[in-house]
């Protein structure tokens, strides 16, 4: 048995002993739900979701999964009802749960703007414009500090609507909208053009700042998490290259610290092994190539540590 299996085990032992497991919300669906299923995997989660049930326990780790809807996951973390929890900053933000939660990691994914959009033909360029107009959002409790914080002596409509969006304007409903852009396909293609931004916003890890708990558990759940980050961001690159050209293979796969060197039978030649950024590898092997490397391939990571 491993060392790190004996201390997983250990500690699920000793927690589950205790009844004390780590609850743990994910969203249930919506357009971030795959990817954080896939998360929950890289990470070495196993659990088994039985159908129409919320609740999942992870077979390998002192984690109570807990299946919600992304717009209540903010408000049981901030109010303690749950240790930790998966969703976006501006979920957090509309709940007012901002001064109740810290933010254990930011995930890099579910990036987008709340942003005021108006119909493109109106040529709205000052947001001011739109004070006292009608409004349509899922967002009414950030739009409503915005649009106070333009002009508090005048009230300004907002109407709640939990979907589509975009299509208030076209249908007369509003006269402007406040909404995600991802891409901003669906916004130009219901003819709307961003006025203004609210706040910037991804997917983030969060924590109850008073009632934490876990702190363990939960610093091993971070680097689990950092580790599949940075796999999906690097590549492992192996090749074979002369002895001789060594420091000019080092410049260009420097790794995280410094690329792995191995001897081959012929002592004129070696094999480096490294990690590069997915994006640059083409340009990487371009580069050996030029320097006279060869048998240059590169390999997916599943997961690692910084």
């Amino acid at each position: 048995m491993t060392d790190r299996k004996q201390r997983t085990e250990s500690l699920l032992s000793e927690q589950v002993e205790a009844g004390d497991l780590v609850r743990f919300a994910v969203p249930k669906k919506g357009r971030l739900y795959e990817r954080i299923v896939n998360l929950l995997k890289g990470i070495g989660l196993d659990y088994v979701r039985k159908p129409r049930l919320d609740i999942a326990y992870c077979t390998n780790f002192p984690v109570q999964l807990v299946f919600l809807p992304a717009k209540d996951i903010a408000t049981f973390v901030g109010e303690g009802e749950l240790d930790i929890g998966i969703t976006g900053e501006d979920i957090i933000a509309e709940a007012g749960e901002s001064e109740n939660v810290d933010v254990i990691l930011r995930l890099g994914f579910g990036k987008c703007r709340l942003a005021v959009q108006a119909p493109v033909r109106e040529a709205i360029t000052n947001p001011k414009t739109l004070v006292g107009k009608r409004i349509c959002t899922s967002f009414p409790n950030l739009t409503k500090e915005y649009f106070t914080s333009l002009d508090s002596s005048i009230e300004t409509p907002v109407k709640y609507v939990s979907g589509s969006v975009e299509a208030a304007c076209g249908l007369g409903l509003a006269d402007a909208v406040v909404d995600l852009v991802e891409t901003g396909t669906t916004m130009r293609a219901a003819g709307l053009e961003i006025i203004s931004e609210i706040m910037s916003t991804e997917t983030v890890l969060i924590q109850n700042r008073k009632k934490r708990k876990h702190e363990k558990t939960l610093e091993i759940l971070r680097k689990r998490i950092e580790g599949y980050q940075l796999a999906a961001k690097y590549k492992m690159i192996y090749y074979n290259i002369e002895r001789k050209n060594l420091e000019k293979a080092k410049l260009i796969t420097p790794g995280k610290k410094s690329p792995t060197v191995q001897a081959l039978d012929d002592p004129e030649w070696i094999s480096i092994g490294a990690m590069v950024e997915r994006k640059e590898l083409s340009n990487v092997m371009d580069k050996l190539e030029e320097i006279g490397a060869s048998s240059i391939f590169a390999v997916a990571i599943d997961n690692c540590r910084a």
